[in-house]
């Protein structure tokens, strides 16, 4: 596109979404710090989704989300940044698409370093027309949605400093749904273009419909040791470190709905990477407790969770 009135475009990417101010912008680097996501004792690490057509959505990562292929197989390629891999797509003759309300992904959240790197995200989708399902001003953080060619959910988001995050007495924190102004941030964003995500992004959380809350409660808190950091009506929202969330589940698609089936589109499993060991051995005792069936590969345990997700752990 050439110069115009990103309004139009904007107005239109984001439908349905009124432009509201956000609140003030602090300084910031592009450096990980101990807040960052990543540093915490556990966090997601890597998405992994079962695609029909792996050529088409191989280039939709590449050329609107930004991210480079670091691995080919027969079956899949694994994508990343800056030689981090963050996700992994396969396919196979048995891929059927998902149910919209079946459990699995709502969304695989990417976290670029700053206000500016999304920004200057948000201009090159405006400049290629990528079509935007929504934009959230969450308080501890800002949000820009889309999906991809074959409906999986995607958020792309910054993380606004500790320091403006607002900690509630029971320790959880204060998050909400506001509306972003999307042309402010289209406005302060360099236009000097755009090849890729900036080093330093990563998969900051991940969040999956469910079936049931309190199952979700009881998995991610009770067995895999996650805090819960805040509730939304339909929702809860989990991890360590006291971060906003690394995982978040809710049932707003998916209530009461069975478990996945194999062969699914959509997330066939993810990781949860531990910087702590120790909490690491300690879900694994839960696991073995409630003889929830997993099976170990050096590192790394496998199972699959009450929805008929794969989820790895890791340390």
């Amino acid at each position: 596109m050439t110069d115009f009135d990103r309004r139009t475009f904007l107005g239109a990417a984001a439908a349905g979404i009124a432009v509201a101010k956000a609140g003030p912008t602090h300084a910031e680097t592009a450096t990980m710090t101990e807040t960052h996501a990543v540093d915490m004792p556990a966090f997601v690490d890597h998405s992994h989704l079962t695609v029909i057509d792996l050529p088409m959505l191989s280039a939709f990562y590449q050329q609107v989300m930004g991210l480079t292929v670091l691995e080919t197989s027969a079956s899949g390629e694994t994508l990343g940044v800056a030689g981090r891999p963050l996700l992994t797509l396969t396919t196979g003759s048995n891929a059927a698409r998902a149910p919209r309300n079946a459990p699995g992904l709502f969304h695989t959240a990417f976290l670029v370093p700053n206000r500016k790197e999304l920004g200057r995200w948000l201009a090159h989708a405006a400049h290629n027309n990528v079509p935007l399902t929504g934009a959230s001003d969450h308080l501890v953080s800002e949000a820009i949605y889309l999906d991809d060619p074959e409906g999986n959910g995607i958020e792309i988001y910054r993380d606004r400093d500790r320091s403006e995050w607002t900690y509630v007495p029971d320790g959880t924190v204060k998050m909400a749904t506001h509306r972003l102004d999307l042309q402010a941030l289209y406005d302060e964003a360099p236009k000097d273009g755009w090849t890729g995500q900036e080093n330093g992004t990563v998969i900051g959380h991940i969040h999956l419909q469910v079936s049931d809350i309190p199952e979700a409660n009881a998995f991610f808190h009770d067995v895999l040791g996650l805090d819960i950091m805040t509730s939304y009506p339909g929702a809860s929202f989990f991890a360590t470190g006291k971060y906003h969330h690394h995982v978040a589940a809710n049932v707003w698609n998916s209530r009461g709905q069975p478990k996945r089936q194999d062969g699914m589109t959509g997330l066939a499993d993810y990781t949860i990477r531990f910087n702590d060991p120790a909490k690491l051995e300690t879900a694994l005792k839960q696991l073995d407790t409630l003889a929830i069936a997993t099976t170990r590969s050096g590192d790394t345990v496998s199972l699959v969770d009450p929805w008929g997700i794969g989820l790895k752990l890791s340390a």
